[in-house]
């Protein structure tokens, strides 16, 4: 097992990827995240304290038929997944997330993983050292069904 200090050390070192490496159907993958019940009750206690997310026995009377996460909480670990990419793109900005939806909602014990693919590129019409992509992406349990999904346009370094 390597050293948190060994692995931010190791990953410094992992390639990045510059606007001008990066294409329309370039796909990332991560996964996978564990997602546990006391960890979905103590996130929405703090941020989402909707009985759903916070009490086991009211859970099983909601909508949901048990305990969810927040989407507040299934945002966070997309986020957290991308940041686990081996070759992530140089960003510079985030500039918008469009047609966030959670199509199912997220239990505990479910394994996530975070899907994206690129596709939208264009080069910035003001600064010729950047440019913009247009990714989709999917969070998806175990199941392979998805519980995030979400359009998300990024400012990207170019490498001059």
């Amino acid at each position: 097992m390597v050293s948190n200090g060994r692995q931010s050390f190791l990953k410094a070192l992992m390639p990045k990827l510059y606007f001008e490496d990066i294409s329309v159907g370039l796909t990332w993958y991560v996964g996978e995240y564990l997602v546990k019940a006391d960890e979905i009750i103590s996130f929405a206690k703090v941020w989402d304290p909707y009985p759903f997310h916070v009490d086991v026995a009211l859970a099983d009377k909601s909508v949901f038929g048990g305990l969810t996460a927040s989407s507040c909480h299934t945002v966070a670990i997309c986020t957290r997944l991308f940041h686990r990419l081996e070759n992530p793109p140089v960003i510079l900005a985030m500039l918008g997330k469009d047609r966030l939806r959670f199509p199912n909602p997220v239990r505990p014990n479910d394994r996530l993983a975070y899907q994206s693919e690129c596709v939208e590129v264009r080069k910035s019409s003001s600064k010729k050292n950047r440019g913009i992509i247009n990714v989709r992406d999917k969070l998806l349990n175990q199941r392979k069904e998805a519980v995030l999904t979400q359009e998300v346009s990024l400012l990207i370094a170019g490498k001059s």
